[in-house]
Parts: structure tokens; sequence; C-alpha cells
């Protein structure tokens, strides 16, 4: 059975060479591998290519067959490693929580703990005619989070 640290391990020196990311690896029973990377300019379909070939060159078909997908997450996908979060730094997000709580809001920092996300929303304010835009900044810690997706606008 080829194992997931192998595959991990290939990808990653592989990548290494031109600032991409491995996001993860998923092996099946039956030997399917899927490799999905990251880019923060994005993945190509040559840079899947070369990463999906670079892996093949280094297994042998002769100990084991075995398939192999190689492609970037899709938009719609939840991030699974901290480079994600650090690509869409600026942009909106939806946070799911395991407690079964979501919320919305823009990435605009993040370290190895906690993002921060800044939501602003209309408020009455006392003393002020009709409500005002107010901004807040929430912390959230990795830990409470169950999920989070890039919000699609169009």
């Amino acid at each position: 059975m080829i194992s997931t640290a192998l595959i991990r391990e290939i990808a990653e020196n592989k990548l290494r060479e031109n600032e991409s990311f491995l996001v993860d690896v998923i092996i099946s029973p039956t030997n399917k591998i899927r490799v999905t990377i990251d880019n923060f300019q994005g993945v190509s379909i040559q840079e899947c290519v070369s990463v999906s070939r670079f892996i093949e060159n280094q297994l042998d078909r002769e100990a084991e067959d075995f398939e192999l997908e190689v492609s970037s997450p899709g938009l719609d996908q939840p991030f699974k490693v901290l480079q994600q979060y650090q690509k869409y730094l600026g942009r909106e997000v939806e946070i799911k929580f395991f407690e079964g709580k979501k919320t919305e809001g823009k990435l605009v920092a993040v370290n190895e703990k906690e993002i921060e996300l800044e939501q602003s929303s209309k408020e009455k304010i006392e003393g002020k005619k009709g409500k005002q835009l107010v901004t807040k900044r929430l912390n959230l810690p990795f830990e409470k989070i169950k999920e989070t997706k890039i919000i699609i606008k169009f």
C-alpha cells in the first residue's frame, strides 16, 4: 500500500521549487491518489501535470498499481491549511463553528492560532439619527472553527 506520508514528502519536494504548497493527499483503498496543491498566484494546468509526472516517476507501477490525480482546490472547498487563509487575506469568508453557528466577514489577519475577521453592519447608535455603519473585529481561534470557505460574489 502506498502511504500518504510518502506521497506528501514527494509532492512537497517538488512544490518547493515554485512556491506552491500542498493542501491535501487522499489515498483510497483502491490506490486512487488525490493530491491537491495551491499557489498564491493560482495553479496552472502545467503545474498540475508537472507535479503529477514528478510523483509518478518516484513510484514503481510494477510494485503497486495506482491512479493519480493532481488538482487545485475548488473555490467551493473549505480551507485545509494555513497558507489558504493567507492566500485569501482581504476576502470575504464564511466560518462554520463546531457548535453549529455560522458567521461571515472579511479575513484581515491570520496566524498559527487564530484568524481575525472584520464585520460591518448598520446599527442604531444612541444620540445619532438613523443607523450608522459599525465595524467590529473578531478574533477566532482555529480550535473553534469547523470550516472556512471563501464567499464567491459575482
